[in-house]
Parts: structure tokens; sequence; C-alpha cells
């Protein structure tokens, strides 16, 4: 079988896994977070934090939910990371310094995990099990929480409340994420991904002396970091090294979990607004998006130059021969597509079109199908964005979903779209004019422009994936991108929920002959448009100066 079948067949046995899986999880969510009873153990916790679940929050409400409980998991995880050296169970690792504590941080809590550091060198069990994977579960079902009061604005009218922070992120934990979790780690430890609590052991004999390694949960910590689309791998070389991804069915099985909610969650806003119809459109758009990247990704990395490619199969550099081409591929455009973030190769060593093609996925906003919850709701603010450009077209007011979308609504999506290209862009060329942040580069010319472009593209977009050419280990790097991942997820958190509470105080406008039926293959083809026209405009010269220029030089 050659390679490039191999992809296709990889990628068709994923669209299939997925498509079982659409209906049962999307039902599940939407039974989640609509229930108005509560576990036991929902009860203990709510206790334990004195929330009281009942109570319904205005969107203000909802905010400070969302960023005090956020603030808390950045300074909790900080100082945890400070006093590691005196830690049980911290292997003998030196507490972590403050640039990097900071950035590190900043990076779980927001469901970045941007990693400036080697996981195997720097951080303990205590750490990476109480620390890290624990942000892993909450971050990820902070965001699932804001798509769900999105959701409810469209969903809700006359109303000023969205529901309640602190049970719908409990309930994410406690009946969506803890579940999949459990079942996906049985599988990779099945699988021969490595569950244990040792310490470093020396393994196999090599030129020069012997070979350190230390153990880890890390199955369980590779379950919820693809699941909750995360990405931070207990190791440096993330889903490229075997402990983490031993086997080419681990390497799909992982890509499932990272797609598996994101997509799911359509049919969750189909369900929860009454009509599956356009959570099919929402779905439509996705995976069109997606299906498109890959195949672009699998042409630009199949494409031979030469004897050395043709010999290998495509451009291998950076991969590992048990993964290959095709499902390095998939495995990047899905992970720059969602904000996981994980690698199972250096995206720079890919061809200089196919680096270009993982920035891309990236500033679309990760929306295709996007991390769990951030892309449900990116994607329905682009939604919002084609129905108004469709208005202006016919000149007649724009609606979606029963809401009207007027000054107010367009106010604040358009800042939405509009934060983290300005994080991106002025924090690249800021790191481009000043002398210091230069000297991390690897290479210079457009490939060290690019090395730059994608580390503040990562973090302002919660990916957290690298270009792997960066030495992103500096005071200068830890701070600002710090602050690109937390200002890149809470800003437009605060935009989310204020549109959220404007739709729900509408009364329903009933369709007419005149309603854009944004159920129909024609809207899905404005919002594909609309998203890949709205990014063009705003990253196109960004581009041409580093992968573009790059490969059509090559």
């Amino acid at each position: 079988m050659g390679p490039v079948l191999a992809g296709v067949l990889q990628l068709l046995a994923l669209m299939a896994a997925l498509a079982l899986v659409h209906r049962p999880l999307g039902d599940h969510m939407a039974k989640v977070y609509s229930s108005d009873k509560h576990w036991r153990v929902e009860r203990w916790i709510y206790k334990g934090i004195g929330a009281d679940p009942d109570t319904e929050m205005r969107w203000p409400a909802y905010l400070r939910g969302v960023l005090a409980f956020s603030a808390v998991g950045v300074l909790f995880l900080y100082l945890l990371q400070r006093v590691q050296g005196v830690l049980p169970g911290s292997l003998g690792f030196a507490s972590i310094d403050p640039d990097q504590a900071f950035n590190t941080a900043a990076s779980f809590v927001s469901n970045t995990n941007w990693q400036s550091y080697y996981g195997e060198q720097a951080m303990g069990h205590v750490v990476q099990t109480g620390g890290l994977a624990v942000q892993n579960f909450v971050s990820a079902a902070v965001g699932i929480a804001v798509a769900v009061a999105l959701v409810r604005g469209f969903a809700r009218s006359r109303t000023d409340e969205l529901g309640n922070f602190w049970a719908d992120m409990v309930r994410g934990v406690v009946r969506v994420l803890v579940p999949l979790s459990v079942v996906a780690a049985i599988v990779l430890v099945a699988c021969g991904a490595i569950q244990n609590f040792s310490g470093i052991h020396e393994v196999g004999q090599f030129t020069g002396g012997t070979q350190q390694w230390n153990g880890g949960a890390v199955a369980s910590q590779e379950a919820i970091k693809e699941i909750g689309t995360n990405g931070g791998g207990y190791f440096n070389a993330n889903s490229a090294h075997p402990f983490e991804n031993p086997t080419p069915f681990t390497n799909l099985f992982e890509i499932f979990l990272l797609l598996v909610i994101p997509f799911s969650l359509t049919r969750t806003f189909g369900v929860m607004v009454g009509s599956i119809k356009q959570g099919y459109a929402i779905l439509a758009t996705m995976a069109t998006i997606w299906v498109g990247f890959i195949a672009l990704m699998m042409w630009t990395e199949f494409a031979h130059h030469g004897p050395a490619f043709e010999i290998a199969g495509g451009a291998m550099e950076g991969k590992e021969q048990r993964i290959g081409v095709g499902a390095s591929s998939i495995f990047a455009v899905s992970t720059t597509l969602t904000s996981t973030g994980a690698v199972n190769s250096f995206h720079s060593s890919f061809t200089g079109l196919g680096g270009g093609i993982t920035m891309l996925g990236m500033q679309l906003g990760e929306i295709a199908p996007g991390g769990t919850g951030s892309g449900l709701y990116g994607m329905l603010i682009m939604a919002i964005i084609a129905v108004f450009i469709a208005g202006l077209m016919v000149g007649r007011t724009p609606e979606y979903l029963g809401k009207k979308i007027g000054t107010r609504e367009i106010k604040f999506a358009a800042c939405y779209i509009l934060i983290t290209p300005a994080l991106v862009l002025v924090f690249t060329a800021a790191a481009m004019a000043l002398p210091t942040p230069g000297n991390s580069m690897t290479n210079s010319g457009a490939h060290g422009f690019s090395e730059i472009l994608y580390a503040y593209t990562s973090a302002s977009n919660n990916n957290g994936s690298a270009f792997a050419g960066l030495n992103a280990d500096t005071q200068w790097f830890n701070s600002t991108l710090g602050i690109a991942m937390l200002l890149g997820r809470f800003l437009p958190m605060v935009f989310v929920l204020a549109l959220a509470g404007s739709l729900a105080e509408q009364k329903p406008v009933p369709a007419t002959a005149g309603t854009l039926r944004t159920e129909k293959p024609l809207f899905t083809g404005l919002l594909v448009g609309a998203i890949l026209i709205i990014t063009g405009l705003t990253y196109f010269p960004a581009l041409a100066l580093g992968p573009l220029a790059e490969g059509l030089a090559s």
C-alpha cells in the first residue's frame, strides 16, 4: 500500500468514527447542560466552593465567575511550580523560575498549553498530575461553559439570564470530560502508553553512556490533553514520543479524541436551539474547511522535489517513520484547526507551504472544528458576521436563529474577531523590531520570521503548538507569550458573553419569505467564504513575508 493511499484510508476511518459518535455524544452534552438535577458528587463540589448551582446569572456575573476561577487557577499553578523543589514526588527537579512559572500557569489555565521547558526534565509528578492535568480538565470545561452560555443566548428570549457558570463548569468536568478521559486512558494503556509514578531510571547502552527516562501518569494526561484540546505533552517530544503515542493506531485514536467534542458540540447546539439542521450547517462548514486543509497539507507534503523525497515517500524530515507523512499531515491540520497544540512531528520541518497551512489554520480562529467550546462560539461569531454581510447585500436587517443582528450585536462580534489578529501582529512586530528577541531564532530570513509569527499566532489563539525552531525560554518570550495567551483567551470571552446577554434579552423574530435560510448549503458556502476572506485580508501580508516567501522560493 502506498503512503498516499494509507493517508487517505486513515482519513476516511477517522471521519467514520467521528460520524458514529456525533449524535450520541452531542445529545448527551445537550442533556447535561439542560438538566436541572445535580449529582451527589457535584453537590459536594458546590458545597466545597460555596456556590449555589441553582442561581441563574446575567452575563456580567457569568463573566466574573469565569475570570475569578481562572485567576485563582493561574495563582495556584504559579505557586505550585515555585515550590516544586520542596514537594514530594518532585523527582529531584528544582523549582521553576518566575518567568517560566508565569508562562506555564498562563498557558495551562488559558487552555493553550504552550511549553517552553522540557517536560521530562523540569516537572515532577506533583506538578504534572496535581497542577497541569487538573488545569487540562477545568480549562476545557470553562470553554464549553462559555459556548453553552452563547447557545442559551440564542435559545432564550426576553430574559437576561444565561445559566450558572459553576454548574456548567462542574458538569462539564464530571459528566463529560472525566468519563471520556477514563475510557481513553484505558485504551492508551492497552496500546502501550505508560501509566505509573516511577522515578528516573537509566535505559540502554549508547555510545558515550546511558540514557535517563522518568515515568509518569502519561496515559491519563494524554487522554485529557487531547479530549480537552489542551496539547501539553508529558515529554518534550509530545505526541511524537513513543511513551505518549506508541503506534499508528494510537496516533489515529488521539486525532479522534481531539476532534470528537468540538465536532459533537454542533449537535449539542442544534438540539439546544431547537433546530438540528442549524447544527448540521455549522458542522458542514467546519468539516469543509478541515477536509480542505488536510487535502492541501497532504499535497504539499507528498509533492516530491528530488530523489531523496521520492525514496522517502514524501517530506519525512521531522516526522516519525512509524507514523508517516499522511498521518502526520492529518494530525498537524487537526491540532492547529483546533486549539489542541499537540504535535506528532516538527512543524518547522514541514515544507514551506505546509508550515503556512498550520499557521493559517490557527489564524482562522481555530473554528474548524476549534477547541472544546471555543470552536463553537468562534464559529457562531463568524456566522453572525456572515449573516450581517448577507443583510448588507440585500438591504435587509440581518437575522440569525430568530434574533436580529443589530448595531450592538455586530459591534460585539467585530471586537471579537479583531482581538486575536491585533495580538498576533503587534507582538510579532515588536519581537522583530527589538534586537534581543531575534537572538532566539534558529534560522534567518523568511523561515526565521515564520518562527516568530508562529509563536505569537499559537499563543494568541490559545493553540500551544510550536514551530520547533525558536528558543522561547527567555524572559521576553515567557512574559509576552504569557500575556498574549491570557488576553487571547479571556478578552474574546468578554464579548462572547456580552453578545449572549444581548441576544437573550431579545424577543424572537418570526421567519418570513425574506429571512436568510441559515440551515441551507448556500449559507454554508457563504460562511466558508467569509471566514477565508476575512482571515486572508488580515494575515496575508504577514504570511507573504514568511511561509509563502519560503514556499515559493523552494
